[in-house]
């Protein structure tokens, strides 16, 4: 295929992910964008107490029955000649290692606020792992129909806590019960919104220009008042969005609106298009980026996922594109096994839906089905392997042990330990001195052992029990240094053979350091082994 044909659609092409702290409104913006992009007709209630519905982006039993995110989902559409590839990543701080390998495969992150909290916890670990991968952030500042902070004050709190400049694109007309709306800085247009039910259609919206007298008759002196000083102060004293300070992260544009009620939606799609770079910065371990269209094709694997759909039962293996052009039937360098394979079975997804793919380009995300050949963090190309950067593995801070209840699911217990293991999402070990033989599974949060013991039943089959173990902390080590392990250290192995120390408290660990130089005790798995 033409260069001149990949660049076109890589032009065409937006992939990004959706990042905030639980409850923020995450997943309804995902809902909502996919309204104004087309991809869908009526937006269902999100929370599970609400109808009963979930969102499009979510499929598991207990995210529908929750109402939160846990599993990060691929979803494209097109809107306005752009195809708009959308990484839903889980809002639970339980998950975030799954968010954080998801954030590698985006080329933008729009970061939701809560407008009544501000900048919270998850919100800035999510963010640096961003500015680490050189992510430009786009802010939505979500839920303006209700109690807000001072806008002001918002935006302060965004550049001292996360260290990056807030510069509003548009501004609101009045907050909480008083919000009407939102004034587009740079095109000088007020848009009007009118609520609509349950907020499951797109809303109206009429324009009119920031003096129009008409605003007065409408609405409370007050607010209009307000309104018109508040837009005079940021014109003059903030500035307008520098798209090129925005691509090197020195500053985040600043949106608001309401996603439940469509609030804002359609102006901040429209905006994202304008500001949201396509996919040519994929980073490589010597500080340059990638070249999409000239160089061969290129891929990673970013995520696995078990039992998608109940009617296929097999196992997907998402690859974020790089370079070159994907075309079903592909032979491909596999990095991990060294040898060739052939790229067959190929499908896009939407919610639990799939459609085969046969052709995708840079920054598309497509599904391969995986028999066990895929492994996080595997890259997959036409020529030689291109120098990705390492796809982020963080150390367990809770452990147990699993065992299976009735002797009669073993072999399904093992089988749904081995393949939810490879998602990623939590880390299996095995140990001599620890419980006896039965695996351990080690989690960045309770919820992760909650999901895995239902996902073994639904899914399995497999009935389980857990034991909590009084570990806290855990430290990979090299192989080379195992021989200088003492033999009452809390040693395990993981699914793919690297070795860790597991300690009760970071004074365990720092008196197993200070007697045990020689011993390196490190954050991720070592590379090299």
């Amino acid at each position: 295929m033409s260069p001149d044909i990949i660049e076109r659609e890589v032009l065409r092409r937006k992939t990004f992910a959706i990042i905030a702290h639980p409850d923020a409104g995450k997943t309804t913006l995902t809902e909502k964008l996919l309204l104004y992009g087309g991809a869908i007709q009526l937006a269902g209630a999100v929370k599970a107490k609400k109808e009963g519905k979930s969102a499009t982006s979510d499929w598991m039993a207990m995210e529908k029955e929750r109402g939160i995110s846990i599993t990060s989902a691929a979803l494209q559409f097109e809107y306005k000649n752009s195809i708009l590839n959308l990484l839903d990543t889980p809002g639970h701080e339980d998950f975030s290692e799954d968010t954080y390998r998801t954030l590698m495969a985006a080329d933008t992150a729009v970061m939701v606020l809560d407008a009544g909290k501000g900048v919270e916890p998850q919100t800035i670990k999510l963010f640096r792992v961003c500015r680490d991968r050189g992510i430009p952030i786009i802010t939505f500042i979500n839920k303006m129909d209700r109690p807000t902070k001072d806008l002001y004050a918002l935006l302060d709190e965004i550049e001292k806590v996360l260290g990056i400049k807030a510069v509003p694109d548009v501004w609101p007309l009045g907050t909480g019960f008083d919000f009407k709306g939102v004034y587009d800085l740079r095109d000088q247009q007020l848009y009007l919104f009118d609520r609509t039910p349950g907020g499951k259609q797109k809303a109206v919206f009429r324009m009119a220009g920031p003096n129009d007298p008409s605003l007065d008759e409408q609405f409370d002196s007050e607010i209009v008042s307000a309104f018109r000083e508040q837009i005079d102060l940021v014109e003059n004293g903030i500035g307008q969005v520098d798209k090129n300070n925005f691509l090197l992260g020195k500053e985040t544009p600043v949106y608001f609106g309401s996603a439940v009620n469509n609030f804002g939606i359609e102006l901040f799609l429209n905006k994202f298009l304008e500001l949201a770079p396509g996919p040519d910065h994929i980073p490589l371990r010597d500080g340059n980026y990638l070249d999409p269209i000239n160089a061969p094709f290129s891929a990673f694997v970013f995520k696995v996922q078990a039992n998608m759909n109940k009617a296929h039962r097999d196992r997907i293996a998402f690859l974020r594109i790089c370079s070159g052009v994907f075309e079903r039937g592909l032979n491909v360098n596999h990095n991990r096994l060294d040898k060739p394979v052939k790229l067959s079975s190929s499908f896009a997804f939407f919610g639990q839906d799939r459609n085969t793919v046969d052709t995708a380009y840079p920054g598309d995300i497509i599904g391969l089905v995986n028999p066990g050949t895929y492994k996080i963090g595997d890259v997959l190309s036409t020529g030689n392997t291109p120098p990705l950067r390492p796809l982020p593995s963080f150390a367990p801070e809770l452990f147990a042990t699993i065992s299976c209840k009735d002797t009669l699911q073993l072999k399904s217990f093992k089988k749904g330990l081995d393949q939810l293991a490879e998602e990623g999402i939590l880390h299996l070990f095995t140990s001599r001195t620890i419980g006896g033989g039965v695996p351990i599974i080690g989690a960045m949060g309770k919820l992760q052992f909650e999901v895995f013991q239902r996902r073994l039943k639904d899914e399995y089959g497999a009935e389980t029990s857990i034991h909590i173990l009084p570990y806290g902390i855990s430290r990979w080590v090299k192989k080379a240094d195992r021989s200088q392990i003492p033999s009452n250290a809390n040693l395990v192995e993981d699914l793919f053979g690297n070795m860790a120390l597991l300690f009760d408290t970071e004074w365990d660990m720092n008196y197993f350091h200070k007697n045990n130089e020689g011993i390196e005790l490190l954050d991720n798995p070592p590379l090299e082994d």
